[in-house]
C-alpha cells in the first residue's frame, strides 16, 4: 500500500502543477495565444523613414483645385479652360521661382509680379462677376466657400420646409 500512496501523491502533484506550467509555457502567456492576435510583437520595430512629399507639377496642382473653383464660381466649359490654362501658367512660374531660391526681396517682387500678371489675364478672360468671385475665392480659400454654400443650402431647405408647413 505504501507504494500506491506514493504514486497517488506524485500523480496528484503532477495534476496540480500541469496547469501552472501550461500557463507559463503554453498558449496562455500572451505571445503566441491565438486569442491575442492583435497584440504587438516583442521585437521592436525601427521607425519608418519619413516620406518626402511628392513634388506636384503645375497641371496636377491646378487639376486638384479646379473642381472647387468650378463649383464655387459656376464656370462653363470655355471659362473653365481659360481659368485652367492661366492658373497652370502662373503656378508653373511660381514653382520655378521657388526653385531659383532668390533672396527674400527679389522673391517677393517676383511673386507680386506673377500675381499681378495672373490677375490681369484672369480679368481679361472672365466676365466681371465671375472674376470678382474668383478673387474672393482666392482670398478666403477654397474650403471656406464650400462650407458657406452648404450652409446656404441648409437655410434654403429649412425655408422651404417651413413654407410647406404653413
Amino acid at each position: 500500500m505504501k507504494l500506491n500512496i506514493k504514486y497517488l501523491v506524485i500523480v496528484l502533484l503532477l495534476l496540480a502543477v500541469i496547469p501552472i506550467a501550461n500557463a507559463q509555457y503554453g498558449y496562455n502567456n500572451g505571445y503566441n495565444n491565438p486569442y491575442n492576435r492583435g497584440r504587438q510583437s516583442v521585437i521592436p520595430r525601427s521607425p519608418e523613414p519619413e516620406r518626402k512629399p511628392e513634388n506636384l507639377t503645375a497641371e496636377e496642382i491646378v487639376n486638384r483645385e479646379m473642381p472647387r473653383i468650378i463649383e464655387a464660381i459656376e464656370l462653363n466649359d470655355f471659362e473653365t479652360a481659360v481659368v485652367s490654362s492661366i492658373l497652370t501658367k502662373y503656378v508653373q512660374q511660381s514653382i520655378e521661382l521657388q526653385i531659383l531660391k532668390l533672396p527674400p526681396e527679389k522673391a517677393k517682387e517676383a511673386a507680386e509680379k506673377i500675381s499681378k500678371n495672373q490677375k490681369e489675364e484672369l480679368q481679361a478672360g472672365l466676365p466681371e462677376d465671375k472674376f470678382n468671385k474668383l478673387v474672393e475665392l482666392q482670398k478666403q480659400g477654397y474650403k471656406k466657400v464650400k462650407k458657406q454654400k452648404k450652409k446656404e443650402k441648409k437655410k434654403k431647405d429649412k425655408g422651404k420646409s417651413e413654407d410647406l408647413e404653413n
